[in-house]
């Protein structure tokens, strides 16, 4: 996000930042991109050891991981850079080119996975994205239901018209590729213009998914048997639970199953569990990703909210959803209990205590019980923009 505070925005710390962006962008492009078909296998990216093999070390098979979230990060990473050039372009039009480099480096992006050897990461089955295995020449699947597959929406910008209409260095690249490309638009959402009051009139909606697999993605997301949990977006679906991933390697199996709390290997995750609990930064930027959609989709989208409960929200309101099951985390039920917190927990019984609330790291699926380290102060503070947005809503 690009803020400022009331009075002259800080231009040259903006620029001094792009360029440093640059430089890392460049590393990751010209690194992590092991075929050249902008398809990204970028080892150790946080989401700690959420699939079957250890990412921080070379594959045990051989060959290597096309990854659904590096691939993923990297169109993310590219329309932030984006928007970053479209700000800086008023008022200096080199930056023009700079957009320019990144929309095409973003449909690039789309392109290959949606598209790449026939179907790219998409599993047009299952409706999800996944994580493939390419080796020997071929490429497999891991049909692994997590978090990983979500963060293709996460990719999502809305252009206005308005602004672009300023740049005509790049509305000349822009309207090249659509009238010379109009077969992006059959496996991804390549600045669909709204055409209404409810379909964002004015605006340009960019994003990996196409309108029908966002919808699939969606009820992945909102099936309370899969990812939501009544305190959030689970790391990995409940459907591991009864259905584990299994891999054989060299006889020995390979497994990844659904484990709300604590994880139960050192190896994958020890103190730090992705295969199930609550997280909150992915939590916050679906929900921001969710904004970015109704923006643009008002009214004319929505979507079952939770999946098979025939009640429909727009996503808006599912993004406000998400935010209520966040915030039950941490507000007291009618016993004075907070779920973040275990029942009968000594700093519930003390009135020096009991409000001053722990910032863990991440947190029970199932319970909301705050697990890690507990002065997880960076991304779980998180939770202070989610209560003020939800008091705004009443207000």
């Amino acid at each position: 996000q690009m803020t400022a505070a009331a009075g002259k925005p800080d231009r040259v710390f903006l620029e001094r930042v792009f360029q440093k962006l640059l430089l890392n962008f460049t590393w990751w492009v010209n690194r992590k991109d092991v075929r050249g078909k902008h398809v990204f296998t970028g080892g150790f990216l946080g989401l700690d050891n959420i699939g079957i093999f250890d990412r921080s070390k070379p594959l045990p098979t051989g060959g290597h991981l096309e990854q659904a979230d590096g691939t993923a990060w990297m169109a993310y990473y590219c329309s932030s850079m984006l928007s970053i050039a479209f700000e800086l372009a008023d008022g200096n039009p080199a930056y023009e080119d700079m957009a320019s480099k990144f929309f095409e480096h973003y449909v690039s992006i789309a392109e290959a996975m949606n598209s790449l050897d026939g179907t790219g990461l998409w599993d047009e089955t299952d409706g999800f994205y996944y994580d493939h295995l390419h080796l020997h020449g071929q490429s497999v699947p891991l049909r692994i239901r997590s978090i990983v597959g979500l963060i293709p929406l996460l990719t999502v910008d809305v252009l206005d018209d308005r602004v672009i209409d300023k740049l005509p260095g790049f509305r000349k690249r822009m309207n090249w590729f659509l009238n010379d490309r109009p077969d992006l638009a059959e496996f991804m959402t390549c600045l669909e213009r709204g055409d209404s009051e409810s379909t964002g009139s004015g605006l340009r909606l960019l994003g990996i998914p196409t309108r029908d697999r966002l919808a699939r993605l969606l009820r992945f997301l909102l099936d309370e048997d899969e990812f939501l949990s009544p305190f959030g977006v689970r790391s990995l679906s409940k459907y591991h639970a009864e259905h584990p991933f299994e891999y054989q390697l060299n006889g020995e199996r390979l497994c990844v199953q659904y484990l709300p709390g604590e994880s139960d290997s050192g190896l994958f995750g020890g103190n730090s569990n992705w295969r199930g609990p609550i997280w909150f930064p992915l939590n916050y930027l679906l929900i921001e990703a969710l904004e970015r959609y109704h923006q643009f989709y008002g009214e004319s989208l929505r979507v079952e909210c939770p999946t098979r409960s025939g009640c429909y929200l727009n996503l808006l309101q599912v993004a406000d959803e998400i935010r209520k099951r966040l915030a039950k985390l941490f507000l007291a039920d009618t016993e004075g209990d907070r779920p973040c917190y275990s029942r009968g927990n000594e700093l519930l019984n003390d009135p020096h205590w009991r409000d001053l609330v722990l910032f863990y790291e991440y947190f029970h699926a199932e319970t909301g019980r705050g697990l890690g380290a507990s002065h997880q102060t960076g991304w779980t503070a998180l939770i202070a923009p989610i209560l003020a947005t939800l008091a705004s809503r009443r207000k």
